[in-house]
């Protein structure tokens, strides 16, 4: 009898080999979640590195800006101690033609040995009438502004002097560069009064190393709503803190090429200023419009270098309340006398 065929039994499968284990750095992304975590890491950080080389200006080689000069002032010795005038930098809009008769407003409250600033005209000044000729130094510095015949203006119903005299704060800037001591730019037309003590007293209030747009909108209803009800009216002056000056001296220019349809220069400032994210800060002793009515002391007729003085009466009358009647609200009053 045949003996029953058994299958020969297949000796058991050895267990399967474990891959040799790799370093960390030859292991496939994909099959580590650290190491596409830590790729991930090095290209952020590759790519900002290369976003802030592209985006920011050399530190080295590069001249100086106004904000930077400024940055340095701020940390100067002396830099927190009390505003004075011979911190503002004073920038007085004016036109030869008119500068003859306007100067006797300005030297209302000019101090030569305690300001600084400059009147800025579209020429150079005619010579002074004799009586007046003496007390030149008694005025500010004149200088002729640059010339913006390459900037648009388009407004059927201004003036292009517009341009000019809201590029006064970009050249006040760059006149002042990095001398020590400047923290504020005020801008004032030439028949605009100033009482300098209760001007110190109102920018004291605020923190210079900030970018501060301070002035006040018109008295007038109609002005505001036609302009706008948030911006500082050129009239009654504008100051700004030294570090908005300066970062608006380096792009007004450009600024300004966007707006040929606007009519003035203060305008021109608060649409500009508006784009740097600075709000108007009101103090409503900027007054566009005189505080004295026109008619006061008509009988006088008084003579100063040849200019008909009825209303520099009333100015005289308006710097006595300056520091008698009142000491803490008024600070600039335009004459609004016509141009």
């Amino acid at each position: 009898m045949p003996k029953p065929h058994y299958a020969a039994s297949s000796p058991p499968h050895p267990p399967p080999q474990q891959p040799p284990l790799l370093p960390l750095a030859l292991v496939p992304p994909r099959q580590c979640p650290l190491a596409k975590a830590l790729l991930a890491l090095l290209s952020l950080l590759l790519a900002t590195a290369l976003w802030l080389l592209l985006v920011l200006p050399p530190s080295q080689g590069a001249p100086p800006t106004a904000a930077s000069e400024h940055s340095a002032l701020s940390d100067a010795p002396g830099a927190a101690s009390p505003l004075s005038l011979g911190h503002i930098v004073f920038g007085i809009a004016g036109s030869a033609h008119l500068w003859p008769r306007r100067r006797e407003y300005v030297r209302l409250w000019w101090d030569p040995a305690a300001m600084r600033g400059n009147v800025w005209l579209d020429a150079g000044a005619p010579a002074a009438p004799g009586p007046s000729a003496p007390w030149e130094g008694s005025l500010p510095p004149i200088r002729v502004s640059e010339d913006t015949s390459r900037f648009r203006y388009t407004n059927p119903t201004g003036h292009p002097s517009g341009l000019r005299i809201a590029r006064i704060a970009a050249e006040a800037v760059r006149l002042v560069g990095g001398r020590a001591g400047a923290r504020w730019v005020v801008l004032v037309d030439d028949d605009t009064v100033l009482c300098p003590d209760n001007l110190v007293a109102v920018l004291s209030k605020y923190d210079w190393r900030e970018m501060v747009y301070v002035g006040a909108p018109s008295e007038s209803h109609s002005a505001n709503t036609y302009f706008s009800h948030s911006m500082a009216f050129g009239g009654g002056g504008v100051a700004l803190s030294f570090p908005l000056a300066a970062a608006l001296a380096q792009t007004l220019d450009v600024c300004i090429e966007r707006y040929p349809k606007l009519y003035g220069s203060d305008d021109r400032l608060h649409a500009c200023i508006t784009e740097l994210g600075v709000p108007l800060s009101r103090e409503y002793g900027f007054h566009q419009v005189s505080s004295l009515p026109f008619n006061i002391l008509p009988g006088l007729n008084c003579k100063a270098a040849g200019y008909n003085s009825d209303r520099l009466i009333q100015l005289v009358l308006l710097l006595l309340l300056c520091y008698v009647g009142l000491p803490h609200k008024l600070v600039l009053s335009h004459s609004h006398s016509h141009k």
